[in-house]
């Protein structure tokens, strides 16, 4: 994905494989006899009292996917809660600029806001770890490390100074490699490379020499068209394709090793979220929940039609990263994520945590997903 700051602004999902489980099985939270947490401030239940909050997004309304699936949220709150919580949505610069969605949550200027929590980065060290980091965790390992991990608190821990409560809302899964002019043989083809890849990932291709464009998504397709720059990122098939970028590159490639598992957030200013009594509070997590397994299985549909949709144009050539080239951009992004971590002592906790998490993870992956991908392949 991104422009960390810009380009995310029109683009941009939760487990297809766990969508059930997330649906039948989170659904869950807070149906035992302790609250869960972050509801020790709730509001007493007030009878039909009914409250009337607004959400802001970074992209627009109309962005497929995305903004379908907040208008849904939003619809699924209101009948679930039978009209007590309404919530108005307003795309990206409706009410807010997109850069200034968390700010607005933060000073209470709204109720909520949809986003990625990598935007803030700049402001808040460690950020970046809650929406995906370059050879981070998957989407499932995404959901494992917020939900049975330390992952959850830590970013309820890295916002509060700002009173905001994060709720995961959505995953866009494993993005794609980018699309290239030329083909990439070896790690010195990033030298001298101009590459639209903002955040991380662009500072992990500017150590291999490459130099990274900040551009917004609507002028990815006229630079790549015009040699301004030679490759570009976006998202998958469906949204690169939407954008027109098979026209003007022949080379696409996988993986996206800069986002393996892109996670959207739901930010709550803490001082509403209070004034919620528990049942309210229990049905937006909820609905939150249901709304990510449903965008993020939509991603994957939507994805794999238009995968398929490339191939049968036959003018796109698909390609992988050659083991020596991932290989050289691991170690580097090694380097940034180190760099991030000695930013601030929160940060360098989520650092911590999150490779902790990922190294057992990954050893059980071998164990048991990939081992059932090499077995189809046998």
């Amino acid at each position: 994905m991104t422009d960390l700051t810009n380009s995310l602004l029109q683009r941009r999902g939760f487990l297809g494989r766990l969508a059930a489980a997330a649906g039948a099985g989170f659904a869950l939270v807070g149906c035992g006899t302790s609250a869960p947490a972050g509801n020790a401030g709730a509001a007493p239940a007030a009878a039909g009292k009914k409250f009337r909050w607004r959400l802001v997004m970074v992209v627009p309304k109309t962005f497929k996917i995305w903004g379908d699936g907040i208008l849904e949220f939003a619809d699924k709150v209101r009948v679930m809660s039978g009209g007590r919580l309404n919530i108005d949505v307003y795309g990206a610069g409706e009410l807010v600029p997109p850069l200034e969605v968390f700010d607005a949550v933060k000073q209470g200027q709204v109720e909520l806001g949809h986003s990625a929590s990598y935007y803030w980065r700049g402001k808040i060290p460690g950020a970046e770890y809650f929406t995906s980091v370059p050879f981070g965790l998957n989407a499932d390992g995404m959901l494992s490390w917020l939900y049975s991990g330390e992952g959850l608190a830590l970013w309820e821990e890295l916002y509060a100074p700002h009173g905001i409560k994060p709720i995961p809302c959505g995953n866009t899964g494993v993005q794609m490699g980018g699309w290239f002019r030329k083909e990439i043989k070896s790690i010195e083809d990033f030298r001298g490379l101009k590459m639209r890849m903002p955040g991380v990932g662009g500072e992990v291709i500017a150590k291999a020499g490459a130099k990274p464009v900040l551009i917004p998504g609507n002028e990815i397709f006229p630079h790549l068209e015009t040699g301004v720059i030679d490759a570009a990122e976006w998202i998958g098939p469906y949204h690169d394709y939407l954008l027109g970028l098979p026209k003007v590159a022949n080379y696409y490639y996988s993986a996206g090793w800069h986002e393996p598992g892109s996670m959207l957030e739901l930010l709550v200013n803490l001082e509403a979220w209070n004034s919620l009594p528990e049942d309210l509070q229990l049905i937006v997590r909820n609905c939150a929940i249901a709304t990510s397994s449903k965008m993020f299985a939509s991603w994957l549909h939507m994805d794999a039609v238009y995968y398929e949709k490339l191939k049968q144009e036959g003018k796109t050539i698909f390609k992988e990263f050659p083991p020596e080239v991932t290989h050289q951009l691991h170690l580097y992004a090694d380097e940034v994520l180190k760099e991030v971590a000695g930013k601030s002592p929160i940060a360098a906790k989520i650092h911590a945590s999150f490779k902790a998490f990922q190294q057992s993870y990954e050893a059980y992956q071998e164990l048991s997903e990939r081992a059932y991908v090499r077995a189809q392949k046998a």
